[in-house]
């Protein structure tokens, strides 16, 4: 019988040790999960591309779908403007990727570098979801009184390849709420230090 009650004491504690660090670690799990394994809920064509900016920052529209270019990972730096034939074109760690032929458009009174993708060029907008969501008790909305019981991160990510052999990737990172009775949320949140734009690559 001792033997049996020390047994389930163990089990006991290791299942609390276990809870608690789903509830306070889950968030860092569920990111080093998702390197390896997401799963893809869409994956479309892009057919233009829009720069809302000073050149650095600002937004990259996708067919109608913004990114922001404000929140980024400490070590990435980049750039959006022209290249002298007049191109809408990216430049991040000295290498430079041309989205394609520029053109100017400022119908709603701010200026806007729009470029369409040109034929031969293999241009994607994927939306992927972690496989892993972590509880959170602690998430509290005081103006509603609802607030999410879970949380999974979401991805952006473009993927384009030039006839040339260029390749872009860029992928975000934001947060997905779950409300019982509702589901999933259709928006997205941003957590400082967490989310935002976490990878551009650029091979020439």
């Amino acid at each position: 019988m001792r033997r049996i009650l020390i047994l389930l004491t163990i089990f006991v504690l290791t299942a609390a040790a276990l809870i608690a660090l789903w509830i306070f670690s889950g968030r860092e799990i569920s990111s080093f999960v998702d390197r390896y394994w997401t799963v893809e809920t869409r994956s479309a064509p892009i057919q233009s591309i829009t720069y809302e900016g000073t050149g650095t920052g600002g937004n990259l529209i996708v067919d109608g779908i913004s990114l922001s270019l404000d929140d980024l990972r400490p070590d990435l730096s980049l750039s959006v403007g022209s290249t002298k034939d007049n191109q809408l074109a990216m430049a991040s760690s000295g290498k430079v990727f041309p989205f394609g032929p520029l053109k100017t458009a400022s119908d709603d009174g701010s200026e806007r570098l729009i470029a369409a993708t040109p034929p031969g060029d293999q241009a994607f907008l994927a939306t992927r979801h972690g496989v892993l969501s972590w509880p959170t008790p602690f998430d509290l909305n005081l103006m509603n009184g609802r607030s999410p019981s879970r949380k999974r991160h979401m991805y952006q990510e473009i993927r384009w390849k030039k006839s040339s052999g260029a390749i872009l990737e860029m992928l975000w990172r934001y947060e997905q709420l779950f409300y019982p009775g509702n589901g999933w949320t259709t928006e997205s949140t941003t957590r400082q230090g967490t989310t935002g734009l976490i990878r551009v690559r650029i091979e020439q």
